[in-house]
């Protein structure tokens, strides 16, 4: 049975509900997963160096230049570790754009004078973490209310500059989903932007509750201590040897799904 990073994690303290996992994304998912991954750990532990500062720009977003490659984070879909004694909301993890379903692509043109179409980052109602690679295409992650968006721009040399953006559509047999991206991208600049339009998995019960039945297994809790961490003593004691097992096979089943998040399934969770 994998350990966690400390004698520490894993403790009801660690919980997903310690960071606010209403506002989470799908990547924020996955890194709640991937951080209790014991073989992850291990990688970070061994990596020089640990840790990557950030810069804010003044602009409010969040930038990691990088000057090398770090293939053992790359391994893991990132482009850099980040610490796993930190959640989601504590540290961003930076995920790599080859580890993403779907990225919005596109072109920053010099803008023409009087053009009508001009952008800043800054535009965009959202938390914005940056990172440039040693190919100098930054990569931007616009996250606001359980809502992400990546952002690959070519030909931007100053994030905080004003362009044209010219946006690219690569698959025609995936243009709805394309097309749906766009639209999380300029729903994005609407002041009166609302929590309701998050997709579905950003407030999911059910990965909370297998973030809650990883963290007791990896303590060695039983199957029915972790249903009273989920459910609570009272529905246990009620329901625990009824003739459907209902609650016991859930249980089980999420322990099973909090394991294979752990194990690599995370990546399904990244947009």
């Amino acid at each position: 049975m994998n350990r966690s990073v400390n004698s520490k994690q894993g403790q009801d303290n660690d919980h997903a509900s310690s960071c606010s996992p209403a506002t989470y994304d799908g990547g924020d998912w996955a890194w709640e997963f991937l951080r209790r991954n014991v073989d992850y750990v291990a990688d970070w532990r061994s990596s020089v160096p640990q840790h990557l500062p950030c810069i804010t720009l003044n602009d409010g977003t969040k930038l990691l230049r990088l000057r090398r490659r770090f293939l053992q984070a790359e391994k893991w879909g990132l482009y850099a570790f980040t610490d796993p004694r930190l959640c989601a909301r504590q540290a961003p993890a930076f995920w790599h754009s080859n580890a993403l379903k779907r990225v919005v692509r596109l072109n920053a043109r010099k803008p023409k004078e009087g053009e009508a179409n001009v952008r800043r980052l800054a535009d965009f109602n959202a938390e914005r973490h940056a990172v440039i690679g040693v190919d100098g295409v930054p990569l931007v992650v616009m996250k606001r209310n359980g809502v992400s968006v990546p952002l690959e721009i070519h030909g931007l040399s100053v994030l905080t500059a004003a362009f044209t953006p010219v946006y690219e559509l690569h698959d025609l047999d995936d243009l709805t989903a394309e097309t749906e991206l766009l639209r999380r991208l300029q729903r994005l600049t609407d002041a009166d932007f609302r929590a309701a339009q998050k997709p579905s998995f950003a407030a999911d019960e059910r990965l909370q509750q297998a973030l809650i039945a990883l963290d007791e297994s990896l303590k060695g809790k039983t199957y029915r201590q972790i249903a009273i961490a989920i459910f609570g003593e009272k529905k246990v004691t009620e329901e625990w040897h009824s003739h459907s097992q209902f609650l016991r096979d859930r249980t089980r089943r999420l322990v099973a799904k909090g394991t294979a998040l752990m194990k690599g399934g995370y990546r399904d969770l990244l947009a």
